[in-house]
């Protein structure tokens, strides 16, 4: 395999849902899905339009034109600031991570620019830089409340020269840590110079109700990303997009493969849309559920537990060395797993998605019985 590139090779694969054995059945607590498939009368539709609308020997629409449109309304509906988006200002994925790839491809390839991220965070960005060979640069976050270091980041930024950073990722709020960004980090990318593209990832808007979109006008060189894959419930579906001027939407235009998003794909996606007021209620009830997870697990003196503006809580175990730390993790969610209760350890600490109200039973029980915890 000579002929594979050096760097690639030693490349370690993403790998959601872990494999391994189980007896039980799985909650799977830790991917931030929607713990609920979609209403039954919607996936009828759904049935009924791929069997008699779809026609499976044709290419989809690659030109998202009826999807764009609805999500342009939508997003303009959730801002309430009338009709600050149109049509050019979308461009659709398959998943955000499509996207991701698309804007490293149209900033930084060819050695023409790094990235920056703040760690810990959404781990694609790094992955897909490193696949396309794309230098990255990490800075930490504040322990306390995982705010970004801005003075890390200021001299990244400014010290970070061959290739010089073109793209600043942040997430709004942060995956795995759950936080929403503070004003001071607002502001410092507000003021960062327009020859740097910020990517702005709500992927879990929809849980946090905040958002950069009413800002953009202001900054032709943000972009803002979200998915269909949390809130919506469309994680087997695989569609996101992303917001921005219309220039940039073009150049992401021109670096996306033809026919890029299957055709049910985007018909899943317009029926959510169009059926919003089915799926969307549910927030409430997953909002409910975190708020009853963070209390349990704060009643555990040995658990450090942070609010979450998503659908997840992290949290980390006190006074431990960080070897201690990951070896006592990496056991609670071992023994976890073989229970039946999937969870992520990553960034340092544990991230749990918030479920049913019986999954979440389930893993405060199975935490527990653990005899490194002790939660009421």
């Amino acid at each position: 395999m000579s002929f594979i590139r050096s760097d690639i090779a030693k490349l370690a694969a993403y790998t959601p849902h872990p494999g391994g054995e189980t007896t039980h059945p799985v909650d799977h607590l830790d991917t931030n899905e929607c713990p609920l498939d979609l209403p039954q009368e919607i996936k009828d539709k759904l049935t009924w339009l791929y069997q008699q609308e779809i026609e499976a020997n044709r290419y989809p629409d690659g030109s998202h034109y009826q999807l764009k449109n609805a999500i342009a309304e939508y997003v303009n509906e959730s801002a309430n600031l009338g009709a600050i988006i149109d049509l050019p200002n979308i461009s659709v994925g398959n998943g955000s991570d499509e996207l991701i790839r698309s804007i490293l491809i149209a900033t930084c390839l060819g050695g023409e620019g790094s990235i920056l991220v703040a760690n810990p965070t959404f781990s694609m960005y790094g992955i897909l830089a490193q696949t396309l060979g794309i230098p990255f640069v990490s800075v930490d976050r504040n322990e306390e409340d995982f705010s970004l270091d801005l003075e890390a980041a200021n001299n990244a930024i400014s010290q970070t020269t061959n290739p010089p950073i073109r793209v600043v990722f942040v997430v709004h709020p942060n995956s795995p840590t759950g936080n929403a960004l503070k004003e001071a980090e607002l502001n410092w990318l507000r003021n960062l110079p327009g020859n740097i593209l910020v990517v702005i990832d709500e992927a879990y808007f929809e849980f946090s109700q905040t958002s950069l979109v009413p800002e953009l006008a202001k900054h032709p060189n943000w972009i803002i990303l979200r998915t269909f894959s949390k809130a919506f419930r469309l994680a087997a579906h695989r569609v996101g997009y992303a917001i921005a001027n219309s220039e940039f939407t073009a150049i992401l235009e021109k670096v996306r493969l033809p026919y890029n998003l299957p055709s049910f794909s985007q018909t899943a996606a317009l029926i959510a849309l169009q059926n919003r007021n089915l799926i969307l209620p549910l927030i409430g009830e997953i909002l409910e559920e975190r708020e009853r997870m963070y209390q349990a697990l704060s009643s555990d003196e040995s658990l450090q537990v942070w609010q979450s503006n998503a659908n997840f809580i992290y949290l980390r175990l006190k006074n431990l060395s960080p070897q201690s730390q990951h070896t006592q993790l990496a056991t609670i969610t071992t023994k976890l797993k073989q229970q039946g209760t999937v969870i992520r350890h990553t960034g340092g600490g544990l991230r749990i998605t918030v479920g049913t109200k019986e999954e979440n039973n389930r893993t405060l029980s199975r935490l527990s019985s653990s005899t490194l915890l002790n939660i009421k």
